[in-house]
């Protein structure tokens, strides 16, 4: 039964196990003269579109926080849209591997966090008018 199952039900064995579930990609960049522009990693996370509704995530509003450290490595908070989402295990692990694409990024940590849970409100103005969501 739906009501049987939870989180790690559906994600991939890929992902760390702990308190929070994390996916990570790419390798330590020993040649890092600086900061990754977040612009960059905003530009490819505008790339990656939910796949039932036609939005990408970044305006959805589940990326919570981008760190871009000093080490060219990139840690992203992200969420979904409602826990049992069938996309679980894959929208994190496509972000990992979008962020890491990015030149002279090293390594890319996505965590799957459920606080705050994402409403509605956390869109882009964009994307409520594509919605036709007030």
């Amino acid at each position: 039964m739906a009501e049987d199952l939870n989180l790690d039900d559906f994600m991939e064995s890929s992902l760390v196990p702990g308190e929070d579930k994390s996916f990570k990609a790419g390798i330590k960049n020993n040649n890092c003269t600086g900061k990754i522009d977040k612009n960059l990693v905003i530009g490819e996370l505008k790339k990656i579109f939910d796949p039932e509704i036609p939005v990408s995530i970044y305006d959805l509003g589940l990326i919570y926080k981008i760190d871009c450290l000093d080490s060219c490595d990139v840690k992203i908070n992200m969420s979904l849209t409602a826990p049992a989402c069938p996309v679980a295990g894959e929208l994190p692990k496509e972000v990992c591997e979008k962020v890491s694409s990015i030149d002279n990024v090293g390594e890319v940590e996505v965590k799957l966090i459920w606080e705050p849970a994402w409403t509605k409100d956390m869109m882009s103005e964009d994307a409520k008018l594509l919605l036709d969501i007030n």
